[in-house]
C-alpha cells in the first residue's frame, strides 16, 4: 500500500512540475527589421551551467540598435540580462544566471528596443 502511494505521489509531483515548466511567460523572439536589414538573434544554454542563458545577436541594420537576454526559468523567477547596444555590423551577447533553487533555463529570447 505504501508503495502504490509513494508511486502516486511521484507522479503527482512530476506532474506539477512540468505543468509550472509549461507555464513559463512567452519570451520575445521576432528580428527586428530596419532599414538596410535585421538583427540576428540566437539564445542557447550554457554548456557547462544549466543555470546559466546567453543571448548573441549580430546587428545587420545602419543603426544602433539595444537588446537584452529574457532567460525563463523553471520553478524560479524569469530573469533578464544586461543591455546591450549593437552598432552596425557588431556581434555581442547578453546573458543572465536562474537561481540556484532553480530547475534551470527552460527558455532563451531576447527584447530588442
Amino acid at each position: 500500500m505504501n508503495r502504490k502511494k509513494s508511486t502516486f505521489a511521484v507522479g503527482i509531483a512530476a506532474a506539477i512540475s512540468a505543468l509550472a515548466f509549461s507555464l513559463g511567460a512567452p519570451v520575445a523572439q521576432a528580428a527586428h527589421v530596419g532599414a538596410q536589414g535585421t538583427v540576428d538573434c540566437d539564445g542557447w544554454t550554457h554548456a557547462n551551467n544549466p543555470d546559466h542563458g546567453i543571448a548573441g545577436c549580430k546587428n545587420n541594420t545602419d543603426h544602433p540598435v539595444t537588446f537584452r537576454a529574457e532567460i525563463v526559468c523553471g520553478l524560479a523567477p524569469d530573469v533578464s540580462g544586461q543591455w546591450v547596444t549593437l552598432a552596425p555590423g557588431e556581434y555581442s551577447e547578453s546573458q543572465g544566471v536562474c537561481a540556484i533553487y532553480s530547475s534551470g533555463v527552460g527558455r532563451v529570447g531576447w527584447t530588442i528596443q
